[in-house]
C-alpha cells in the first residue's frame, strides 16, 4: 500500500452514517483543497474536480458508515450530523477498481479528524451564524 497523504479540507454534503440517496453510499466531499493537496492527490492517481463554492475537492464514498474523530482521537459521537463548512484532516489513500468493464481509481479515507464542527441542522445555534 502506498503511504496516505494528509490534506486539509472544507467538509460538503457529508453522509457519514447514512446512505446518500443518488450514489447509495457513505460519503463527503472533501473541498477547498490546496494546491498543495491537488498535486499530491493528482499524482496518486486521484481526479480532482472544481466548482464554485466548495474550490478544489474530491467525494470519499464508503460502503460503510465513515467514522471521524476529534482532536484529541476521540471518536465523534455517530448522531451529531457534520454540517458543510466544518474542518477537516484527512489521511487519504487510493484503491483500484473495475465493474462492468469500467475501471479506475478512487480516493481512500484512511482517517479524518474534524478541527472544526459546524453541526447541521436542528442543533445548529444561530447566534453562530453570520447576518448578513
Amino acid at each position: 500500500m502506498t503511504k496516505p497523504i494528509a490534506v486539509q479540507a472544507t467538509l460538503f454534503w457529508a453522509s457519514l452514517q447514512s446512505k446518500n440517496e443518488m450514489s447509495d453510499k457513505y460519503q463527503v466531499d472533501l473541498g477547498e483543497l490546496s494546491d498543495k493537496a491537488v498535486m499530491a492527490l493528482e499524482g496518486m492517481g486521484i481526479d480532482v474536480k472544481n466548482k464554485e463554492g466548495q474550490g478544489n475537492y474530491i467525494t470519499v464514498k464508503s460502503a460503510n458508515p465513515i467514522k471521524v474523530y476529534d482532536e484529541n482521537g476521540m471518536p465523534i459521537d455517530p448522531t451529531v450530523k457534520v454540517g458543510n463548512g466544518s474542518k477537516a484532516k484527512a489521511a487519504l489513500s487510493f484503491y483500484d477498481w473495475t465493474y462492468k468493464n469500467k475501471s479506475g481509481r478512487s480516493p481512500s479515507l484512511v482517517k479524518m479528524i474534524i478541527t472544526d464542527l459546524i453541526e447541521f441542522g436542528d442543533s445548529a445555534d444561530i447566534d453562530d451564524l453570520d447576518f448578513l
